[in-house]
């Protein structure tokens, strides 16, 4: 039997702001924009190219879903984007006025940046080397 991980929902204040950061800042795909009420829409946007784990950007309903904005894990780093070209996007990231919590930095899975997204949820940018597990998992696959 074969599963994968399909979405994570990332809590958003705005549907359209989110959007726009996500695929004008971070070069995702807006896959799909559906909406389901006048309050409610499926939202998902992925990096280019991906083939497994989406985004759904999910708008905060309640005062719960509102103060979890920017901080779904206790201040942790939350998403991990890999990239074949770190100082590439590194250097495009900076450019657009994002905050880099650490610049790049070789570490032993490969070179490492983290920055904060629109809402200051952490992101690890990593361009993964040859001893990334899930680098080497991910190659066996494909």
């Amino acid at each position: 039997m074969t599963k994968s991980i399909a979405h994570i929902a990332l809590v958003v204040d705005d549907y359209d702001k989110a959007i726009a950061f996500y695929t004008n800042i971070l070069d995702f795909e807006l896959i799909e924009d559906t909406r389901l009420s006048d309050e409610k829409r499926w939202v998902i946007v992925a990096p280019k190219g991906a083939k497994e784990c989406s985004l759904l950007l999910a708008k905060a309903g309640n005062e719960k879903q509102v103060a979890s904005i920017g901080n779904q894990t206790g201040g942790r780093v939350f998403l991990f984007l890999f990239t074949d070209n770190i100082k590439y996007d590194y250097d495009r990231l900076c450019k657009h006025g994002i905050t880099f919590i650490r610049h790049p930095q070789q570490q032993e899975h490969g070179v490492v940046a983290v920055f904060e997204d629109l809402y200051g949820n952490l992101w690890d940018l990593i361009e993964p080397n040859e001893q990334n597990r899930w680098h080497i998992h991910r190659e066996k696959d494909n």
